[in-house]
């Protein structure tokens, strides 16, 4: 039975960040992700996963400046050395929760995003985080959502993890961005799912709860477990009202 982890910059925002942990753990879920930790404290976070008995699963390196319209830097050349304090600042949070993925965004085209650039940061990010028994992740966005990002596609992404060569180098596959770029989701699924370390869903096209639209999650649920998938999934979906009203979905597929 896939196990779901709670995306707490998404869902919750009822209450304030820190108090999302309660509300999640009250919700029923035990795993937790979140885009970036870095406006707290580790050692605040951590109590508050601890106090809520949450695992952490998964958040992104700093993505440069996001306000400004900045997301990630991993392709961005020139910014190597901010690339580098990013992927210590991230593993040093990430020790402290023991998070076992780390997301490194890559950036935008129009920022002069390039693949070499890419692939040399993630040779180090990979490098760095091995030492702590980590896995990098990079996800394909559509282009909608995030208008120029340079990682679009399955086949790129795995492309590039291949010519990195890195073993804790993986794909966050996002079911929302997979359809909205591609489709074929299932096929890509049966294909890639080795080197796939983390999924997420959302309803598509609204990114919603995934109990609408036009893809057949308890068909994708029932696939992962045939395909022996262990790993965690995350609700990265923005609630159509009141988180928990929203579960519905989730309360379905449990009383199964």
């Amino acid at each position: 039975m896939p196990k779901f982890a709670a995306n707490l910059t998404m869902l919750f925002n009822e209450v304030p960040f820190l108090d999302r942990f309660e509300a999640a753990a009250q919700a029923g879920f035990r795993a937790v992700e979140f885009l970036f930790p870095y406006q707290h404290s580790a050692d605040e976070i951590a109590a508050r996963l601890r106090a809520n008995k949450l695992e952490n699963v998964l958040f992104n390196l700093p993505p440069g400046g996001f306000a400004a319209g900045e997301r990630g830097i991993a392709a961005l050349p020139g910014r190597e050395a901010e690339f580098r304090e990013s992927v210590a600042l991230a593993i040093s949070y990430a020790r402290i929760f023991a998070t076992p993925n780390l997301h490194v965004m890559a950036g935008l085209a129009q920022h002069g995003a390039n693949r070499q650039t890419y692939i040399e940061n993630l040779k180090y990010a990979a490098a760095e985080t091995a030492k702590h028994n980590i896995t990098v992740l990079i996800e394909p966005i559509n282009t909608r959502d995030i208008p120029g990002y340079f990682l679009n596609s399955q086949a790129d992404a795995h492309a590039i993890r291949e010519e990195v060569g890195a073993a804790n180098l993986k794909v966050q596959m996002d079911f929302y961005h997979a359809q909205i770029v591609e489709g074929d989701i299932a096929m890509k699924l049966r294909r890639y799912l080795q080197h796939i370390g983390h999924i997420q869903i959302a309803g598509v096209p609204d990114r919603h709860e995934p109990d609408e639209g036009e893809i057949n999650y308890p068909y994708l649920f029932d696939l992962l477990d045939e395909l022996g998938y262990a790993g965690w999934i995350g609700c990265e979906y923005r609630p159509r009202g009141d988180t928990v009203d929203g579960l519905g979905w989730w309360r379905w597929f449990l009383a199964k």
